[in-house]
């Protein structure tokens, strides 16, 4: 069966392509859907169908745009609503992809219209099945984001669904089949995923703890919703623009690729209250940077982050970035919705210091400097990763302020007493180093290469790293 998973890292996404005599069909599509149209031209095919798993909650599907470009048709499975023209198909229909064909299997659980597509060859054998969110590899879909749009909707019953779903509908198919998710690991939309992005379903059952057949549905709910963590702001605001529709990624380009003088992009700033986002990296930053800009290092999980940290998908965006990734930048935003970047600061950074503009810095230092403070001075500590890293092992007497969650606790961060922040490598402390820089914090110093490597030097493995039997 010719059918391809089409991975992005950077949202650990899965898209896939399916062909067969001259009919293709895409699954799951990302926003820039031109990767897709020049493959099937590539096959000489006919984009006949976009299926979309279910309405999706961490990225801006491409479905529309498809739409428009091709003709194809979209499916949705039952009891979808979408707010534009599309097949909301029945349980058990069947589609035809040249000689292949696409049944619906109609899996509520994470969302309730959330749908698995069972693939079958031209003999009639069943392949694959694509599962969006319902089945992951070593996890399933998380229950609590629907009932962020809609309010009826418990994380219970959801839950109860899934179980449901997976038990009557998944589990019941043939040990052979692969196993096609919608993610991998370091998407928010599972807690516990494999690395792997394929696996067959009979491995599945051996190895995925939400499979095992002797766990009662009460115990798969606990289970399920243990260790959940809270979901990045932009979810709903995602779900509603796959549901209600958006501009087309061409409009968002266009308003978006818009060079701007030093001048020019200053007074842009001053006059629409855009966020001035930063992609280069944390070195180049710390180094200078326009005032009042925040970094998100295109180099990281750019589109996370940016979820995280932007509460609004409306905000207007100036962007600053390495000359010629303005529209790299501007694509992986609109991944994520962030549709309203109004313009770029042209020649990036080194024009805006050749224009003879302020800027400002971040102090960095190196892990030994690190240690001397630490051990001479005791200054205050802030971690900024994620509390299941502070707690597997930390610097002691540091404090744990999530990046996430570094709004809600400014208060707890003193403005008149110096202190050391750091992260996991120190791209996730820069962002949080441009945020309090640019709410007005001065005296405190980023830690180049983070955790990682404090705990590798001589005197934190030996006496500052917690949990550790020495202490």
């Amino acid at each position: 069966m010719n059918i391809e998973q089409i991975y992005t890292g950077c949202l650990a996404h899965a898209a896939y392509y399916l062909e067969s005599n001259g009919e293709a069909a895409i699954f799951d599509p990302l926003r820039e859907v031109e990767p897709y149209i020049k493959r099937a031209k590539r096959d000489q095919a006919k984009i006949k169908y976009v299926f979309e798993t279910h309405f999706h909650a961490d990225f801006v599907s491409g479905h529309l745009d498809l739409q428009k470009k091709t003709d194809a048709q979209i499916v949705y499975g039952p009891t979808a609503k979408p707010g534009f023209e599309a097949i909301v198909a029945e349980d058990n229909q069947i589609f035809q992809v040249g000689d292949y064909q696409v049944k619906v299997i109609h899996t509520p659980g994470h969302t309730m219209e959330s749908t698995t597509y069972l693939l079958i060859d031209e003999n009639g054998k069943e392949h694959g099945i694509i599962t969006g969110d319902t089945l992951f590899i070593g996890d399933v879909g998380r229950p609590d984001l629907a009932q962020h749009v809609i309010s009826e909707l418990t994380e219970e019953k959801l839950a109860s669904h899934l179980y449901d779903s997976l038990r009557n509908k998944i589990m019941p198919l043939n040990d052979d089949l692969i196993v096609y998710p919608n993610h991998g690991a370091g998407s928010a939309c599972g807690k516990m995923m494999s690395k792997e992005t394929t696996d067959t379903l009979g491995n599945q059952k051996k190895t995925n703890y939400a499979l095992r057949e002797d766990m009662t549905k009460e115990e798969f709910i606990k289970e399920l919703l243990t260790g959940l963590t809270k979901p990045p702001v932009y979810f709903p605001q995602n779900v509603l623009m796959n549901i209600k529709g958006y501009d087309s990624l061409d409009t968002v380009m266009e308003r978006g690729e818009k060079p701007l003088s030093p001048e020019a992009f200053e007074a842009a700033a001053n006059e629409t209250g855009a966020l001035m986002l930063d992609t280069r990296n944390a070195d180049d930053f710390s180094k200078g940077f326009v005032p009042n800009s925040i970094n998100i290092g295109l180099d990281g999980n750019f589109a996370q982050w940016v979820g995280e940290m932007i509460p609004d998908v409306k905000q207007e965006i100036l962007l600053i970035t390495y000359p010629g990734k303005e529209e790299e930048a501007i694509t992986r935003l609109s991944r994520v919705g962030y549709d309203y970047t109004i313009g770029f600061l042209d020649g990036g950074f080194e024009s805006w210091k050749k224009a003879h503009k302020d800027y400002e810095r971040i102090g960095r230092i190196d892990t030994e400097e690190f240690v001397e403070h630490y051990t001479t001075e005791k200054p205050l500590v802030i971690d900024v990763r994620k509390k299941s890293e502070y707690d597997s092992q930390h610097v002691v007497d540091a404090i744990n302020i999530p990046l996430n969650e570094i709004n809600d606790h400014l208060a707890e961060i003193p403005k008149e007493e110096p202190f050391i922040i750091h992260c996991a490598g120190g791209y996730r402390s820069m962002i949080a180093a441009s945020i309090l820089k640019q709410r007005g914090w001065r005296q405190f110093v980023d830690v180049t290469g983070g955790f990682d490597e404090i705990k590798e030097t001589t005197v934190a493995k030996t006496a500052y790293v917690c949990p550790t039997t020495l202490l």
